[in-house]
């Protein structure tokens, strides 16, 4: 999940070249949930049912559905490797959001300033693109669509885990997809200006997305939410962005500025001021 999940920023920008994003989010889930239930089938695993079914979907509605669409229509304004960057700050979204509205561990001190702190490399991070007059207004509307994704997605990811576990979560994975997928088909049938600009580049990183970014990422993603503490999960926020930042100048020269590696160490700082505080508080 941490490595493969690095590499899914690039392989949706190169996805956007030939497809638009909600075909890039609906062939990606529905193929992808098509082959995972194909092979829950296969293997009699057993499929949720009834009201357990419809808070399966709807979770994936709000991790997948609203949260990975983000990330996507995100890329249309900001490089791969930056939009990797932006979302360090998610386990900020799900500490704040599993003490406040999930009522679950209570916040430290020590996570308020870790936060501080990680908040400050974000301001260090975006402030000058934004405040640039060619790039501020992409820069500003990339952020803000990847923050209501990433509470999206943290929201979803707090529920499943209250979720009892009745079913394998590589089966919850599929269902989940499955039901995003057709839902992102059926919008881009009637949303004006989904047209496609097939090239192989285009489609095989689709299908790496289909096999690494959704098979293997988000079933292991489901299979840690059963098994991992929260503070623990948000583990992969450390790989990710240096995944995607590395591939993305590799493949596009996507520019990494002094400003921004001096940034990110604050942001990395502050998450783990957070996580050693958060699990200090769950181990006593």
């Amino acid at each position: 999940m941490c490595f493969f999940w690095g590499t899914t920023y690039l392989t949706i920008r190169m996805s956007l070249e030939a497809f638009p994003p909600l075909i890039v989010v609906g062939a990606r889930f529905t193929l992808a949930g098509l082959i995972t239930l194909a092979g829950a089938r296969l293997a009699r695993a057993r499929l949720p049912r009834g009201r357990e079914l419809w808070q399966c979907i709807a979770n994936g509605m709000l991790i997948l559905g609203v949260g990975n669409t983000a990330l996507v229509y995100s890329e249309v304004w900001v490089p791969s490797g930056m939009a990797a960057l932006m979302l360090t700050i998610s386990p900020f979204w799900m500490v704040g959001l599993d003490a406040f509205v999930f009522k679950g561990t209570k916040l430290q001190l020590m996570t308020v300033i870790g936060m501080l702190v990680g908040l400050s490399g974000v301001l260090l991070l975006i402030g000058p693109d934004a405040l640039d007059a060619r790039t501020g207004a992409s820069m500003v509307a990339g952020f803000l669509v990847l923050q209501a994704g990433s509470v999206s997605w943290n929201v979803g990811s707090l529920l499943q885990r209250r979720q009892p576990a009745l079913v394998h979560p590589v089966v919850n994975a599929g269902v989940q997809q499955l039901a995003v997928g057709i839902a992102a088909l059926a919008m881009a049938a009637i949303v004006p200006g989904q047209v496609v600009h097939w090239s192989a580049r285009g489609a095989g990183a689709l299908l790496y997305l289909v096999v690494f970014g959704s098979l293997v990422g988000y079933s292991a993603y489901l299979y840690a939410l059963d098994h991992l503490p929260v503070p623990v999960l948000s583990l992969y926020t450390y790989v990710n962005p240096v995944v995607a930042v590395i591939l993305g100048w590799v493949f596009y020269r996507e520019p990494f500025t002094l400003t921004d590696a001096l940034a990110v160490p604050l942001i990395f700082c502050g998450i783990a001021v957070v996580r050693r505080s958060q699990l200090a508080v769950s181990t006593r």
